[in-house]
């Protein structure tokens, strides 16, 4: 009578994908998100457009006071592209779970870091595209007036939008339905408007606000913009508030990484 070990009936699992990135495999996924947006005009459309429109609706608003435009334009020229890259990385990513397809990703070496990074690298290439119209709408078709460079307000504005992206890919894992990561935009996105210095210099505000404030990325973002609206020259500061933009949008990708579960249940 033969008799067969155990070792050789023992099914190693198909995915086996190690702790480090790897770089076919990010830009493969990217390369598959982008695939997919393209058959997607409506998306395109809210990532591209939507931004636009609301600097045009907002250049005219203030159509009677420039100035007022000048000193809310900049600071929401980095506001809007955060907001929809926020809601279209979200729900993008919520989808690829509810259908099946981060599973079966995920069941293949691919690990959540490869992912994470390919959603971030394909988004981020929209995100370019997107801070590169509505700067150059706003600055040389809507008269915005910045004294410093127009390159420094599109690099702050390309980092909103990939801090954007960080939370949008951060917020899915806790969602359920594309419902719920809308739904998760009055709780993350709002607040951070609120307190981000928009509507009030954070320190009039009242301190225990102003202490929250100092921790959320949004306020060092318009804080970025509107060094580049005073400033002929890069500031200290303003190299400081970029890097917390771009440091919180790796933490927040870091942490979206570790929080990523195949199927939302």
């Amino acid at each position: 009578m033969s008799t067969t070990t155990p070792a050789a009936h023992t099914q190693h699992p198909a995915q086996a994908p190690t702790g480090a990135l790897n770089a076919s495999r990010t830009v493969a996924t990217a390369a598959r998100v982008l695939r997919q947006l393209r058959h997607d005009p409506r998306t395109i459309a809210l990532m591209l457009l939507v931004p636009c429109l609301m600097l045009v609706l907002l250049r005219y608003v203030f159509d009677g006071s420039p100035r007022t435009f000048d000193n809310t334009g900049a600071s929401l020229l980095g506001i809007f592209p955060l907001i929809t890259m926020f809601l279209v990385t979200s729900i993008a990513t919520l989808r690829e779970r509810t259908s099946g397809t981060l599973e079966r990703l995920l069941a293949m070496p691919l690990g959540k870091g490869d992912l994470i990074a390919g959603y971030a690298l394909a988004f981020g290439l929209l995100a370019i595209v997107q801070s590169a119209l509505a700067t150059g709408l706003a600055l040389w078709l809507l008269g915005l007036d910045v004294t410093g460079s127009p390159w420094l307000l599109l690099l702050v504005a390309l980092l909103d939008a990939l801090l954007g992206t960080a939370l949008g890919l951060f917020v899915s894992a806790f969602a359920a339905s594309e419902f719920q990561a809308v739904q998760f935009m009055p709780a993350v996105i709002f607040p951070q408007i609120l307190l981000c210095g928009l509507f009030t210099p954070r320190s009039r505000m009242h301190p225990a606000l102003e202490a929250v404030s100092d921790a959320l990325p949004m306020s060092y973002a318009v804080d970025g913009m509107n060094e580049v609206l005073r400033h002929t020259d890069m500031t200290a500061t303003f190299v400081r508030d970029v890097l917390i933009v771009a440091g919180c949008a790796l933490l927040v990708l870091a942490v979206g990484a570790a929080t990523l579960r195949r199927r939302t249940t």
